[in-house]
């Protein structure tokens, strides 16, 4: 229970909840346990499932013609599947893989609706909550649509780093393993064009990698560069 309550202590979603709130929200989430490699809804699906990670890494994607778009990546912490919360009868629209063994909290819509109608504020928070994820889509959408493809690569390193950096003392670490064929998947370009831009910016001292984790040295430079 302490676990879960800490978690949810960190979700933008429940932070203005109280302890007591915590208490009587937190016996609603049931807890799952997932291989690597494991499916947890494809796109078009049924959406009825917030999910909450305790431990791993997910990816949520979309295909297009076969081809792979990743469009988030999710790990310790993070949470997915809001909208699932705000009605019935919504379809996924995007597929979510993951990429590591995770454990989750999952929360039914169902269940959430019949505690939502005692807290208002609950739900102004979550609709608060699913605005700034539009926007973050929008945004990526931008990139897409303006930017050039080393412009977009830098950009998706910089939000990475944003999203799931931890300060060493090298540099700003992105702690997700990333294949450059998923950092071309998230950006909208080939692998090839992902190599060539990361190795232009390790010989330029910006960067380095090791063992598929890239660490940042120089933020300022790098987004000095997008353009």
């Amino acid at each position: 229970m302490k676990t879960i309550i800490s978690l949810l202590q960190n979700v933008p979603l429940f932070q203005q909840l109280t302890e007591d709130d915590l208490q009587g929200l937190a016996p609603l989430f049931t807890e799952k346990k997932v291989k690597k490699g494991s499916i947890l809804f494809f796109e078009g699906d049924d959406g009825g499932e917030f999910f909450l990670i305790k431990s791993g890494v997910i990816k949520i994607y979309r295909l297009d013609e076969a081809k792979e778009i990743i469009l988030a990546l999710f790990r310790d912490g993070d949470f997915f599947g809001e909208m699932s919360l705000i009605g019935s009868g919504h379809t996924r629209s995007a597929t979510a893989e993951t990429l590591e063994p995770c454990t989750f909290y999952i929360l039914n819509h169902a269940v959430f609706g019949q505690y939502m109608e005692k807290s208002p504020k609950l739900l102004l928070k979550l609709l608060e909550t699913t605005m700034g994820r539009l926007r973050q889509a929008n945004e990526q959408i931008y990139d897409l649509t303006f930017l050039g493809v080393r412009s977009r690569i830098m950009k998706t390193i910089i939000r990475l780093s944003e999203q799931h950096g931890v300060p060493t003392a090298d540099g700003l670490l992105i702690n997700v393993k990333l294949t450059h064929q998923q950092i071309a998947n998230m950006v909208g370009t080939v692998r090839e064009s992902v190599t060539k831009v990361l190795q232009e910016l390790l010989d330029d001292g910006l960067i380095q990698t090791d063992k598929k984790l890239i660490t940042l040295r120089n933020v300022d430079a790098i987004k000095a560069e997008i353009r």
